[in-house]
């Protein structure tokens, strides 16, 4: 299986640069997964396609502040700095701009002095561990002058740092937000509770697997970054006698799916924390999620072969070739994609 398998070319144009004024403007292609048959909606009647006891699964991580931008000690160079996981005693593992000048013993100092970073180990790609020095406390820190880690793609400012946190973002820790939960309110949760579906928050705090390409000809010898995971015993109950008693379990995008396909012995879910390291792409058996929300991904992304491992190669490129010819907005600020496994008549 080849990276180039899973290319398509995306005008431009179509990349969303601003989030919608209102999250539930955007688009919904609803598709089943087996068949590929396609429906056009908007979010706003997602609802429409979810059953009154479906679960659905939120990825509740939040992103911080984690771009900064500081010097080098014994050089004054500007070093720029994405905080990507937190290892424990104030170490945490970073990416780095131009690391090859970052050895171990550098030391590198943001704002007036507030906080310093010494390196610590060194690594591949750009990776870094970094010792924090600081006082006080370090959100509070990365508040005053940090930036929040927007995409590559993604040009223009963001006016609003809150759009890219989900509504429901609690739990510290992303460098990159669960994009597929941008799109629910508030008040559109509370709807779809009071229809009878069940909302089950899990942890997974998305890290570098979001910023780096498949660099590899092969899918299969790519290696998926750690990302560390928490499920409380309470929603891997709920999950549990919702699989024994035959409900479906849907998965608010890819951080959901990969947390409960890590996270189970023979589809019974396990509660704690750890980290995932899994990949999934075709040839992957699904034990846990029965349908999915997530946003369109970049081309010979994991998040493209993840989608494809859930439904079918040719559908989902069939849909993203669709979905571009309808105009719909790709990545990050775009519209979604429902993949359901209820039939869908064909037009």
């Amino acid at each position: 299986m080849k990276t180039r398998d899973f290319d398509y070319s995306l005008p431009e144009n179509l990349i969303a640069q601003t989030p919608l004024k209102n999250r539930l403007d955007s688009r919904l292609l609803v598709m089943n997964r087996f068949t590929g048959v396609i429906r056009h909606e908007q979010f706003s009647h997602l609802h429409r396609y979810l059953k009154p006891d479906d679960v659905l699964i939120i990825n509740n991580t939040k992103v911080i502040p984690a771009r900064l931008v500081g010097t080098k000690v014994s050089t004054g160079a500007a070093i720029e700095v994405l905080l990507l996981s937190e290892l424990g005693e104030d170490t945490w593992e970073c990416l780095v701009k131009k690391a090859k000048k970052i050895k171990v013993g550098t030391t590198i100092a943001f704002g007036q002095g507030q906080l310093k970073m010494v390196c610590v180990q060194e690594k591949a790609e750009g990776l870094r561990d970094f010792r924090l020095i600081y006082d006080g406390i370090l959100y509070e820190i990365l508040d005053a002058l940090g930036q929040m880690p927007l995409p590559p793609y993604i040009h223009e400012k963001l006016e609003e740092p809150d759009r890219y946190q989900t509504v429901y973002s609690e739990e510290k820790g992303s460098a990159a937000a669960p994009t597929a939960g941008l799109h629910f309110t508030s008040s559109y949760l509370e709807k779809l509770k009071a229809r009878g579906i069940t909302i089950v928050p899990i942890t997974l705090h998305v890290g570098l697997g979001t910023f780096r390409p498949v660099n590899v000809t092969d899918v299969e010898k790519h290696k998926m970054h750690a990302e560390r995971y928490a499920i409380s015993k309470t929603a891997a109950d709920t999950i549990n006698a919702a699989k024994q008693a035959g409900r479906r379990i849907v998965a608010v995008g890819s951080t959901s799916m990969r947390t409960l396909e890590t996270a189970h012995d023979n589809g019974h879910v396990l509660s704690g924390s750890g980290v995932s390291e899994l990949f999934i792409y075709p040839g992957f058996t699904f034990k846990i999620v029965d349908a999915l929300i997530t946003n369109f991904h970049l081309p010979q992304s994991t998040l493209l072969m993840l989608v494809s491992a859930f439904s079918k190669k040719t559908h989902i490129m069939h849909a993203y070739q669709t979905a571009i010819e309808e105009k719909y907005r790709f990545f990050s600020f775009g519209d979604a994609m429902f993949l359901t496994d209820d039939p869908l008549k064909k037009a």
